[in-house]
């Protein structure tokens, strides 16, 4: 086993070689500007990580490894488009930096470049790597929808919110780190054990994700802190400012969700006295660490060493304690 600083460089060393920009440049310039952001490499570190958890090599691993990072960076440039974002991990979002049409088409020849990688596996592993894949990565759209609609939803519940954040954002986790347990010919059993272990650390990421939005410093979070109240989402933090609120403030901070002022900084800082003083803030706290226990739960059945379990429970512990 590797540390993660370690996973993290020999990717990072992969994604370079992988990643040369040829022509037309106009297409691959913009591939290589998403991919070069940086970001956290989360999902392919988790990928690698697991193929060594089931006594597999890591190495072989990294292609797979490689389209999960592919394929994710491939939905932020959609996503980034759909959401008018002028910012990603602190720079210009592709469709800023060039335009709308070039995102659209890099991020098409992405999706396509995510398939392509699994090419390389044997005919068994590939087909269960491309069956995950295509799963996963149609959920994902379906997350995307989800969100979406609930832009022009007032009724939307917490229960559908943690649905679309499972899709949108932590079938992926659990995607990556059956990958890994694929490759390394772990059992069926494990392989559904591990990806649910990714799966409810998806769910604490996402939490996660959206208390930084509120209350992250700008200097670490990449992301323009607030960017969720300004477009109105109902996130988590949203849902349960609303449950907990009495009729005054619940119509106040409705009408304050159906608003787009000029003046956004007074917008979001009324917007997150309402989620302190309403008890939400601290009840998202508290569902991370709900959904990170679940996660570390699950690890009890998987057939691995308990300095394993371990090194999962303090990756788990270390991502829930980030500030980006």
């Amino acid at each position: 086993m590797l540390s993660i600083e370690k996973y993290q460089q020999e990717f990072t060393a992969y994604l370079r070689k992988y990643a040369a920009v040829k022509e037309p440049k106009n297409l691959y310039e913009p591939i290589d500007y998403i991919l070069s952001l940086g970001g956290k490499r989360l999902r392919p570190v988790l990928t690698l990580m697991t193929a060594d958890i089931f006594n597999g090599k890591y190495k072989d691993a990294l292609n797979a490894a490689l389209s999960i990072e592919v394929f994710h960076n491939f939905s932020l440039v959609h996503d980034d488009i759909m959401d008018a974002a002028p910012l990603r991990r602190g720079k210009q979002t592709v469709h800023e930096k060039w335009d709308v049409n070039t995102g659209i088409l890099s991020g098409d020849a992405m999706l396509i470049m995510a398939y392509q990688l699994f090419e390389p596996y044997d005919a068994n592993t590939f087909q269960d790597l491309a069956k995950l894949f295509s799963k996963t990565a149609l959920e994902v759209c379906e997350g995307q929808q989800y969100d979406v609609d609930f832009e022009i939803r007032n009724d939307v519940t917490i229960p559908e919110y943690l649905k679309m954040i499972e899709y949108k954002t932590a079938v992926l986790v659990g995607a990556a780190m059956k990958m890994g347990a694929i490759i390394a010919n772990a059992s069926k059993e494990d392989q559904h054990s591990i990806y649910e272990f990714g799966r409810n650390l998806g769910i604490a990421f996402q939490l996660q994700d959206d208390y930084l939005d509120a209350f992250g410093d700008p200097k670490t979070f990449g992301k323009q802190v607030g960017g969720d109240i300004i477009e109105n989402k109902k996130t988590y933090l949203y849902l349960k400012a609303l449950e907990f609120s009495n009729e005054t403030d619940k119509s106040a901070l409705f009408q304050l969700f159906n608003s787009n002022p000029e003046d956004v900084s007074t917008k979001i800082e009324v917007t997150k006295q309402y989620f302190v003083s309403t008890g939400s803030a601290d009840a998202t706290k508290r569902a991370i660490e709900d959904y990170t226990s679940k996660a570390f739960s699950g690890l009890e059945s998987l057939n691995i060493s308990e300095d394993k379990k371990q090194l999962l429970k303090r990756f788990g512990n270390n991502l829930m304690n980030r500030t980006v």
